[in-house]
């Protein structure tokens, strides 16, 4: 998954400071050295990479930070804010037109996923703004670019425009344009070529089909996996056509999170969506508050209450959260949580979106089978012992006896509990950080906390 090693790294440097009642400028210093590594490592730009770790550091010597209360966790949140601020503060939306035909182009490199993304695209706007989008195949020259659009329109039931590869792009999207008018279409998606790198040629016909559709969006498709790369090809784009806003893709494979902590600060286009899967509705909107918040280990509440709102009614999914955020989370809560993330996707990846999960070793091994291991485990404790997990937590033989009764073994065990009260902290600490956002996300508010610290102790595995 990506950041993964960057947020092993992030947790060790921010372990040495939390927790400490007094910290020390060489304390500091040591941990800004492991998070400079761990930036490079991940492929960040180095200028971004300088620019970072001299504002933290700046904001870290402050005399109230060295001589406060709980130094280390106050670093921690000048950290998740300046990952915050880097990424771009806050989620920019797609810009369409409230009357009339909305544009949207996609550009980008081959290989970079811009097809598939389209398709995206669509059902998401489809989705979320009850609009009718329109594809246009405006790709004639990479080989079976229309039949891949045409096959992910129909998978998805959205019409799909495409006049074949023997007409020109620009005439393709000029007639797309009247099609979309007398049949009453919202928005246009324009699915344009891409290139193995950046030509002359390909930019004329993109600046044409700008021209023609007078574009509301122009949204570069980045591969996530490129790093640094994805910095010059977002900047070279946008010299040319003035981008709009960027799509991440492949977030979710073995990326090191370069390009999603680059593009902003270098280029000052926003990110507006990733790409988490390979699925044509693994789509989501790019918060920088969130993926902060994931890359400290913190975990993603707000995201994964929205996955959660369309298997289960609102109010069961408020009600799960104020649980959360109130500490007074159980094993009963714990089993009904996991069988509502199995119906959100790849059960591992919707795990990482749990406070704490981020720290555990293995987590990639999880899959849906654990429910039924943890089913096992919660069923053969007593009522009591469901509610009340402290007692399961300070008794080895109750460990024991749920193991023999379950088939599984103590250690399961002890992971499952380990597993609960990390969460159960991490909660705490988050809702102590700022009571008023907890007050509007339970009451159904869009609004993140604007900032998060991370306590997880151990290097125990979840690997039931």
């Amino acid at each position: 998954m990506a950041f993964e090693n960057l947020t092993g790294r992030f947790q060790m440097a921010l372990r040495r400071l939390t927790g400490k009642a007094k910290l020390t400028e060489n304390d500091i210093e040591e941990m800004m050295r492991e998070v400079r590594l761990s930036l490079l490592e991940a492929d960040v730009n180095y200028k971004v990479v300088k620019e970072f770790t001299e504002e933290v550091k700046e904001l870290a010597f402050g005399e109230k930070i060295l001589k406060g209360l709980n130094p280390g966790d106050q670093v921690v949140k000048i950290v998740n804010d300046e990952l915050t601020k880097l990424m771009g503060s806050e989620a920019v939306a797609l810009n369409l037109k409230e009357g009339g035909i909305s544009c949207i182009m996609m550009v980008g490199l081959q290989g970079a996923g811009k097809t598939t993304t389209a398709g995206k695209l669509a059902s998401y706007i489809r989705k979320t703004k009850e609009l009718k989008p329109l594809l246009v195949a405006a790709d004639i020259y990479r080989p079976a670019a229309i039949d891949q659009l045409k096959t992910i329109g129909a998978q998805l039931d959205i019409a799909v425009y495409e006049e074949g590869d023997k007409v020109s792009a620009q005439t393709i999207v000029k007639n797309a344009l009247k099609y979309a008018k007398d049949n009453q279409f919202d928005v246009l998606i324009i699915d344009t070529a891409g290139r193995l790198h950046i030509n002359e040629t390909l930019m004329d016909e993109l600046v044409d089909i700008k021209k023609i559709s007078k574009a509301d969006e122009i949204l570069l498709t980045v591969d996530a996996m490129t790093g640094q790369d994805a910095v010059n090809v977002a900047s070279s784009f946008n010299e040319i056509l003035q981008v709009t806003g960027c799509i991440l893709t492949k977030l979710d494979g073995d990326t090191r999170g370069g390009a999603a902590l680059s593009i902003r600060k270098v280029t000052g286009v926003p990110i507006k969506f990733a790409g988490t899967g390979e699925k044509l509705t693994e789509i989501e909107v790019f918060h920088p508050e969130r993926m902060a918040s994931r890359i400290l280990g913190m975990g993603d509440v707000l995201s994964l209450i929205e996955k959660a709102t369309e298997e289960i009614d609102e109010d069961e999914a408020m009600s799960m959260m104020e649980k959360m955020m109130s500490g007074s989370f159980n094993f009963n809560d714990l089993l009904k949580q996991m069988k509502m993330i199995k119906k959100m996707g790849a059960f591992s990846g919707i795990l990482k979106m749990l406070p704490g999960m981020s720290a555990m070793q293995n987590v990639e091994k999880v899959d849906d089978k654990q429910i039924v291991y943890v089913e096992a485990i919660i069923s053969s404790m007593t009522k009591h012992e469901r509610t009340h997990p402290e007692l399961v937590e300070r008794s080895s033989s109750r460990r024991n006896r749920i193991a023999e009764g379950s088939g599984r073994s103590t250690t399961e065990v002890n992971r499952l509990v380990s597993m609960l009260e990390k969460q159960q902290k991490m909660m705490k600490q988050l809702s102590q950080m700022n009571p008023s956002s907890v007050e509007k996300m339970a009451s159904g508010g869009t609004q993140t906390p604007t900032s998060s610290r991370n306590r997880g102790k151990g290097k125990g595995g979840f690997r039931i």
